[in-house]
């Protein structure tokens, strides 16, 4: 892992991202009983069927994951998720103590819109340079590796779950509210960051192909496929990199392209579905079976 000036950006970033979160949850969501998906929404449970502080919940929660996910994420992935995860605990706790009473006029509906841009907004940053809030994030990747189900949809089913829970202490009518901030909160994270959960795909033109594809091979442990092509003006034949990855990690494929050449073309587009090995690792063990019941 190199620390440079980049990674203490995505840092900082990182935590101003859950900062914005963590203001929404408070503000929004905790001041007018309403739900979250995912491990905040798990806080927010414990906090009204046993009073504890989300700061505290969410922190006990993700200390375990993370340390479980230490295989899965890598070690700089790792870092930046442990910085997530602790700022979203530190913010919770600061917003919690600063007297602010965000007036909505008892509009549930205004509170549900305005938790769902600030969520999204917030974790919109965090997923941008490359972090996570922990959580189910790491239970999604887990899930992915262990039954073949891709992060997206494991990450849809444990939100359902989360909130199906919330009707614990909610009423059918805050539920639908909350279901309103979470549709909010996934266009508003679009917006930020192109798609909240999923992979992205990034076609590189350099003169130093080989040189890129095998580092992004060995920081993040991603294949590539070099693909011939031609330039138009100048006619010379070179290789271009294709390489598809997950949202988080685009960030660092383009700081290797510029550390190795700055003058590197890269042009990203968003992809609607993916399998195969890194992404659905069920699929890939069948293709094992078969092979080894051929031989």
């Amino acid at each position: 892992m190199r620390i440079n000036r980049q990674f203490f950006i995505n840092c900082i970033m990182i935590f101003i991202g859950a900062s914005i979160f963590s203001f929404g949850l408070v503000n929004f969501n905790m001041a007018n009983k309403l739900a979250e998906g995912g491990m905040t929404g798990i806080a927010l449970i414990v906090y009204n069927l046993l009073h504890v502080d989300p700061a505290l919940t969410t922190l006990i929660l993700n200390i375990p994951l993370i340390l479980v996910g230490l295989k899965l994420l890598g070690l700089e992935p790792l870092i930046l998720t442990l910085v997530g995860s602790l700022s979203l605990s530190l913010n919770l706790w600061v917003w919690q103590k600063i007297p602010l009473n965000i007036s909505v006029d008892n509009d549930i509906l205004i509170a549900a819109l305005l938790a769902g841009i600030c969520g999204g907004i917030g974790s919109g940053i965090v997923y941008k340079y490359g972090g996570t809030t922990g959580g189910t994030d790491i239970i999604a990747r887990i899930i992915e590796r262990r039954l073949g189900m891709t992060i997206g949809r494991s990450l849809f089913t444990l939100d359902i779950c989360v909130l199906l829970l919330s009707l614990s202490y909610l009423s059918l009518k805050e539920m639908m509210y909350t279901l309103i901030a979470v549709f909010v909160f996934s266009r508003v994270v679009d917006f930020v960051q192109d798609a909240s959960y999923g992979a992205k795909a990034v076609f590189i033109v350099s003169d130093h192909d080989r040189q890129i594809g095998d580092t992004i091979m060995k920081e993040l442990d991603r294949g590539v496929t070099y693909i011939n092509s031609e330039g138009g003006f100048s006619k010379e034949s070179r290789q271009m990199v294709y390489c598809v990855a997950s949202i988080s990690e685009m960030s660092r494929i383009k700081e290797i392209c510029y550390e190795i050449d700055p003058r590197a073309f890269m042009t990203f587009f968003n992809i609607n579905e993916v399998s195969g090995e890194g992404f659905t690792y069920k699929e890939l063990q069948e293709l094992h079976e078969q092979a080894k019941k051929q031989k």
